[in-house]
């Protein structure tokens, strides 16, 4: 068994590399560049839209009050007529990254140390670059990937972007797993 305090280096760098290495991703022109499309006739439905001041959260319409209410021949006639959606109101004004980027930093050291966790729990100090690069890899596709499976399987999201995400996910644990390899206390 490895001491968690005695990972903190691997877990910090993998976060550091991992948060540079998921900028550039999200920066190059090609990769994620229309995960979203433009919706049509976007400026009349933001028109229809603005005066409801629908407050910021996740929303399912239609939603059913009840699971009696689910059954009714009347929803079923909502959900057949449509639009069925699943959407996610954010606050209006300017975007701001930063919040954002802190969050995911954050993120990239709470899979790190998991990861850590993990591996440490499994291991000794001295591990062999490839037991480790296993346990601390596994944990962290599981981190940055898996969890994202079920937003297409229960909310419809399109699998392209589950799929994209997930190849995201393998990049950052492959550098997460290195890095725990490569770092680990001998």
């Amino acid at each position: 068994m490895t001491e968690l305090q005695a990972l903190w280096l691997p877990i910090l760098l993998s976060s550091v590399i991992v948060f540079v290495v998921s900028s550039v991703i999200h920066m190059a022109p090609l990769w994620h560049k229309n995960d979203y499309p433009k919706l049509p006739n976007e400026d009349r439905i933001t028109d229809a839209l603005r005066p409801l001041a629908i407050p910021p959260g996740d929303y399912l319409i239609p939603r059913p009050s009840s699971r009696e209410d689910m059954r009714s021949p009347e929803f079923a006639a909502k959900m057949k007529q449509g639009p069925v959606m699943v959407f996610t109101v954010i606050p209006s004004g300017p975007m701001s990254m930063g919040k954002n980027l802190v969050l995911w930093f954050l993120y990239s050291a709470v899979v790190g140390l998991f990861a850590a966790y993990v591996a440490g729990r499994a291991l000794p100090v001295g591990a062999a670059y490839l037991h480790v690069f296993r346990f601390a890899g596994t944990t962290a596709f599981v981190g940055y990937a898996v969890a994202l499976w079920q937003m297409s399987i229960w909310y419809h999201r399109a699998w392209r972007l589950t799929i994209k995400a997930t190849v995201d996910g393998l990049i950052y644990e492959l550098l997460t797993a290195g890095t725990f390899g490569w770092l680990w206390p001998r």
